[in-house]
């Protein structure tokens, strides 16, 4: 093994030929980057102890395999899992029109947070009130002049289960 400050020399002269063989194992330069690094890095750590490898380019050429299998494993694994769970079940809600949930998020924000507070989120008027920190009429006002707001209310629809009161 040579001394702690050859580490760099070490490593220029090495690094290309790790990243092109686990390029070759891999295809994937990104992933290849990537294991290459952690790998030089775990070689850094041990490289002036007594756990120093003795041939550090083949460890360091093991260490890279071994994390890209890793990867690939829980990359599998993860699949396996995904693919067992049931299919997603459409929800089946009074749920408000594109145009609305635009006019929503074009409101100003304080306009905004009230209407949400109040028809999405379920909160009652006091509670709207408390959580903007203004007068318990207040909340409610700024959300019932809003032009969604005043949009359910003509179209007799509430965009949740919630009291939509005019």
């Amino acid at each position: 093994m040579t001394a702690p400050e050859d580490f760099e020399t070490w490593y220029v002269r090495e690094h290309p030929r790790l990243v092109t063989a686990l390029g070759i194992v891999a295809g994937n330069r990104e992933e290849v980057e990537e294991a290459a690094a952690e790998a030089f890095a775990r070689c850094l750590e041990r490289w002036d102890t007594p756990k120093a490898p003795k041939n550090p380019a083949a460890w360091t050429y093991t260490v890279g395999v071994n994390l890209l299998r890793r990867r690939w494993s829980r990359r599998r694994r993860e699949a396996d899992y995904t693919r067992s769970l049931p299919p997603p079940v459409a929800h089946e809600g009074d749920v408000p029109a594109v145009e609305l949930w635009s006019a929503v998020a074009a409101l100003p924000p304080r306009e905004r947070v009230a209407v949400v507070l109040r028809y999405i989120g379920g909160l009652t008027e006091r509670e709207v009130a408390d959580a903007m920190k203004v007068a318990p009429g207040t909340g409610t006002q700024v959300a019932r002049r809003s032009a969604p707001s005043r949009r359910l209310r003509s179209r007799g629809r509430r965009p949740c289960r919630w009291e939509c009161r005019s």
